[in-house]
């Protein structure tokens, strides 16, 4: 029997309107129908066939039909709903458990087991890389206001920006299609909360607005870095880069190569080759971003037009590595303060949403054209040290927004995972948490396996041979890698950190 997807979806879409409690401001027949659609479009992307097609748009269409008694517990209601009326559409069983698997799948944290649970787990949560994103948190929170009352503004700022900063997309057609987006409206999260002055908030209390003592200094705070970080950046580029024809990556590399082949005003280029990108950054990142953004190159600008030039030094190494230290830190303390002297990651994120490729491919395939002209017009030396000074400024801005204990993070898989837990809380002073797993299926052993526990921390950079050092001596043989983290916040971290 084939089935009737069409008179199901007119039935849900009446049940739902009817029946969901007005409160449910997010949770309500609007979002059903954009999950459906969303799910319909990333399926067709992902080259689904007309049966997997039907299955992923029923799952969406049924995946909340559970809020009418309620949001707790809500998928195993939809689930429910499901299992006693599908078949009258012509669902069979195993379609029925199919759907009934995707729909559970969308529980938050999501947990997706095949392509098509996925497509709709995307699909759930599509709005997060919405140019509308701003208009659909509005509808979530007044729905929390009535579903979750204790839960402040600054708490649900502080939640969407760590919900948003966790968040990844499954499919490849919905990360083509979103993430771009989210981050941009990830960055403007993150900007609301800085300019209203919330802190983060920890994991067992919510935080306040600052009063306005501690807002004005805060502001003001965020003044003299963007005011120090301009100056900086004006002594690298006219006392260092200028005189002896070198050159950065981005924007400000653009604008040095065009300033050496026809001598027009730097200053006066880096503000017009970044006014597009600041109008870029106004309709998709928000206002507050793009004004930052504006007012910190227009500070540039006319540094670089005022500041006198009193050439460094001539040695092509120092200027390399102090010139590009010092065009770093300026930019990373602009960075630190809300404002943004170069464009460039706005133009890559502008092309992540047409191309496939990451953010930082992007960066790096601009900066190698700049590189290669001034390569063919100046010389492969002028060049190669101009790379050497784009990396130093790179590592310098990592450092400066980051700080040098930058966080890390380490998971450890043991066989004696109970004395790791015990040497980095009691010892290390760290959080962990604690993951379920297997260890085992070796080659020439597959089929022989353990159950045993995975152990994740953050660190900082600066703990981590100390951690090393202390497994080595529990477990030699433990498996232990790391990776960067870009932004953390709450727990035994905030408690912790006091810079």
């Amino acid at each position: 029997m084939d089935m009737k997807y069409t008179e199901l979806y007119a039935v849900v879409c009446e049940y739902i309107s009817l029946n969901v409690d007005e409160r449910y401001t997010y949770h309500n027949i609007d979002h059903t129908q954009s999950v459906v659609e969303s799910a319909i479009r990333f399926a067709g992307a992902e080259g689904l066939d007309q049966r997997s097609t039907t299955i992923v748009a029923t799952a969406a269409l049924l995946h909340d039909i559970g809020y009418v008694q309620g949001s707790e517990d809500h998928e195993e209601r939809s689930c429910s709903w499901a299992i006693q009326n599908l078949p009258a559409y012509g669902y069979d069983d195993p379609a029925i458990e199919i759907i009934c698997g995707i729909i559970r799948s969308t529980k938050v944290k999501q947990s997706p087991t095949d392509l098509m649970s996925s497509i709709v787990c995307d699909a759930d949560l599509a709005g997060l890389g919405s140019q509308d994103y701003d208009s659909i948190g509005k509808r979530m929170r007044d729905e929390y206001r009535h579903t979750k009352p204790e839960l402040n503004d600054a708490a649900w700022l502080d939640q969407q920006i760590r919900f948003l900063g966790e968040h990844t997309y499954f499919t490849q057609s919905a990360q083509n299609e979103l993430q771009a987006q989210k981050e941009l409206n990830l960055v403007a999260l993150r900007k609301q909360r800085a300019k209203a002055g919330i802190r983060s908030v920890n994991d067992d209390s919510q935080s306040l607005p600052h009063s306005t003592g501690e807002s004005m200094k805060e502001h003001i705070k965020d003044g003299l870095l963007a005011v120090i970080g301009v100056i900086m950046a004006s002594i690298a580029l006219k006392d260092f880069l200028v005189p002896n024809h070198f050159f950065d990556g981005g924007v400000t590399g653009l604008s040095l190569l065009v300033h050496e082949l026809y001598h027009w005003s730097l200053g006066l280029l880096i503000i017009v080759f970044n006014v597009p990108l600041i109008i870029a950054a106004y309709f998709s990142a928000g206002k507050r971003f793009a004004l930052g953004m504006l007012l910190g190159v227009v500070l540039l600008g006319i540094s670089l037009e005022v500041m006198p030039s009193f050439p460094a030094t001539g040695d092509k190494l120092l200027v390399s590595v102090f010139g590009g230290a010092f065009l770093g830190i300026g930019i990373g303390l602009a960075m630190r303060a809300g404002a943004a002297l170069d464009g460039i990651e706005v133009l890559a994120l502008y092309t992540l949403r047409r191309t496939s490729f990451t953010i930082a491919e992007i960066i790096l395939g601009i900066n190698i054209v700049i590189f290669a002209i001034a390569a063919f017009t100046f010389g492969p030396e002028t060049a190669m040290y101009s790379v050497l000074t784009y990396f130093t400024a790179t590592r310098c801005i990592d450092y400066v927004v980051e700080g040098l204990e930058a966080f890390t993070g380490v998971t450890i898989i043991s066989a004696h995972s109970e004395k790791i837990k015990h040497e980095l809380v009691n010892n290390l002073g760290r959080g962990i948490t604690v993951f379920k797993g297997e260890r085992g299926f070796l080659p020439g052993s597959f089929h022989v396996s353990s159950e045993c526990d995975i152990i994740f921390t953050v660190i900082t950079r600066l703990e981590l041979h100390k951690l090393k050092t202390l497994i080595a001596v529990v477990d030699p043989n433990a498996f232990v890698f790391a990776s960067a983290i870009k932004d953390a916040s709450g727990g035994i971290l905030a408690r912790r950190r006091k810079h």
